[in-house]
């Protein structure tokens, strides 16, 4: 039997509903296509790679437009990013987030028609591309992803990261949202950073250029090229299609939450 991994199961659905902003009582025009099928039509674009304006009517997703007018107004509630937090502190509370150390990294993918946050890719023949930077505790689970153009230093966004990961709740005391350690490739070289990560208590374990990569730092770091696999396997974040970033970022908050839900239901299993 083929397996259908846009389908939104009750367990899923019951933490995404009461997330969603409330559809107008009185707007006009035909009765709204159901969320439910609104989101599993996304979920479908996501996983396929597909343009919208092909998902398959006799699914009951309802046109692309109608899903994408969903996505947009989904992305400004917050709603994926809210998801995300969730389900990080739920997996907090079940003791399967590692804070003893987080690693980063970047990914290129190639941006098909420009817009914003886009460049000349350096490992691209300079085509329009855009980067995945990526920050994930030390069992691969992604805590912040952002996006930027291609061409970008990737120096300035190691702040960026650390500082972008949520407070997690989920057991007693303060929310958590600093690892101990953070690890990177010599291409987050830089002392200012590495002053600014201690004076957050954040020993900062990043190779410096010229020198050797530090000792058994690889295999510390494997996660991150793990978790870059898992993100990828959404055929929809391997190659951006689309011009607005926080369109694109909506897709890439959503497969981080379903990353984070299935290591939730592996933990409950």
């Amino acid at each position: 039997m083929t397996t259908r991994p846009w389908i939104v199961d009750d367990d899923l659905w019951a933490l995404i509903e009461p997330l969603l902003p409330p559809w107008p009582e009185k707007a006009p025009g035909p009765r709204p296509v159901p969320d439910r099928q609104c989101l599993q039509g996304i979920l479908y674009v996501l996983h396929n790679d597909i343009a919208s304006q092909l998902l398959p009517l006799e699914l009951g997703f309802g046109s692309g437009q109608t899903c994408w007018r969903r996505l947009e107004r989904w992305q400004q509630a917050g709603v994926f990013d809210r998801l995300h937090r969730i389900l990080l502190s739920r997996l907090h509370a079940a003791g399967e987030l590692d804070w003893s150390r987080a690693c980063v990294d970047g990914s290129h993918v190639r941006a098909k028609k420009g817009g914003a946050d886009t460049g000349p890719s350096p490992v691209d023949r300079r085509k329009p591309g855009s980067k995945h930077h990526l920050i994930c505790d030390g069992r691969g689970t992604p805590l912040r992803v952002i996006t930027i153009a291609a061409n970008v230093n990737d120096v300035p966004q190691t702040l960026a990261l650390v500082d972008g990961v949520p407070p997690v709740a989920g057991r007693r005391g303060r929310p958590r949202r600093r690892p101990e350690a953070l690890l990177g490739d010599k291409g987050y070289d830089s002392n200012p950073n590495r002053r600014e990560l201690r004076k957050r208590r954040i020993l900062p374990v990043i190779s410096r250029k010229g020198s050797p990569n530090i000792k058994g730092l690889g295999k510390l770091r494997y996660v991150v090229e793990q978790t870059f696999a898992l993100l990828h396997q959404f055929k929809r974040l391997a190659v951006r299609w689309e011009r607005r970033t926080e369109l694109h970022d909506a897709f890439v908050s959503l497969a981080c939450s379903l990353i984070c839900w299935r290591r939730l239901k592996r933990a409950n299993s």
